[in-house]
């Protein structure tokens, strides 16, 4: 009776996610009461798998992260949230942590996780990559989705104390270098288009000073050396990522396309 009244309900939203769904619902089997998908109109496989595997399957024309994220989030039926990407599973560890809260009826309102990435087959460990800790178990009505594209993360309504769970939200990143560029290429312009938007003004140092602390430090300061070649790989992928990000800002107050 008491796992009833603390239902958990893990939610995803996906667009073309046939790759990688299978594997993220069958690590959810046995921890959540209800899996929530909200699709963004799919054209693969994607609804198949999920039906599948029995779950609540929803179609919702994207208008940004955040707002897909907060639509998602409503349609829940239970009081518990796990937020979850296609391309991420739990691990067992963190599964068994899941369950030890789930048990004593999660009596905080938020529960943070580490989150570890595989990047081109290598699970990173340091830099920017590790612990890249995340607040995704909350309850419902305690948390809201905060952000901007393209990104976005969970708030908690009031300062209220939280736990890290034991174990890791294993995410498989980028499954090849070009993958990465072109995601990187793709986000940066959506961030600058959002800048612009907001009003940000250009600038011509920012892109080069922001650049440069990024590389240092995700490389230096976090100990992405550490992780050999795709730690200097990624360190200065985020770096690009920052200099684009500003310097199509400056394309934009140009009136330059992106």
């Amino acid at each position: 009776m008491a796992q009833r009244a603390y239902k958990l309900t893990a939610v995803i939203i996906t667009l073309n996610e046939d790759k990688n769904i299978e594997d993220c619902l069958k690590s959810l089997l046995g921890i959540a009461d209800e899996i929530v998908v909200v699709d963004s109109y799919s054209t693969d496989g994607t609804e198949a798998i999920c039906t599948r595997y029995g779950v609540r399957f929803i179609q919702n024309k994207w208008e940004g992260i955040v707002a897909q994220r907060t639509f998602a989030q409503q349609q829940a039926t239970g009081p518990i949230l796990l937020n979850i990407d296609a391309d991420e599973r739990v691990d067992e560890v963190l599964r068994n942590s899941i369950l030890t809260e789930k048990e004593k009826g999660f009596p905080l309102k938020g529960y943070t996780m580490n989150r570890l990435n595989n990047y081109c087959g290598k699970w990173i460990r340091h830099g920017e990559y590790y612990p890249d800790r995340k607040l995704r178990l909350y309850h419902k009505n305690a948390g809201r989705v905060e952000g901007s594209n393209p990104h976005e993360w969970v708030q908690l309504n009031e300062n209220y104390p939280t736990k890290r769970l034991e174990g890791d939200l294993l995410h498989y990143s980028f499954r090849t270098f070009s993958e990465h560029v072109a995601k990187m290429n793709h986000f940066s312009s959506v961030a600058a288009y959002t800048l612009f938007a907001k009003g940000r003004k250009p600038s011509y140092s920012k892109p080069i000073l922001s650049s440069f602390w990024t590389f240092f430090n995700g490389l230096i300061v976090r100990r992405g050396f550490l992780d050999g070649y795709y730690g200097y790989v990624i360190a200065r992928n985020h770096a690009m990522y920052s200099f684009y990000k500003y310097a199509k800002l400056n394309e934009l107050h140009k009136g330059k396309p992106i």
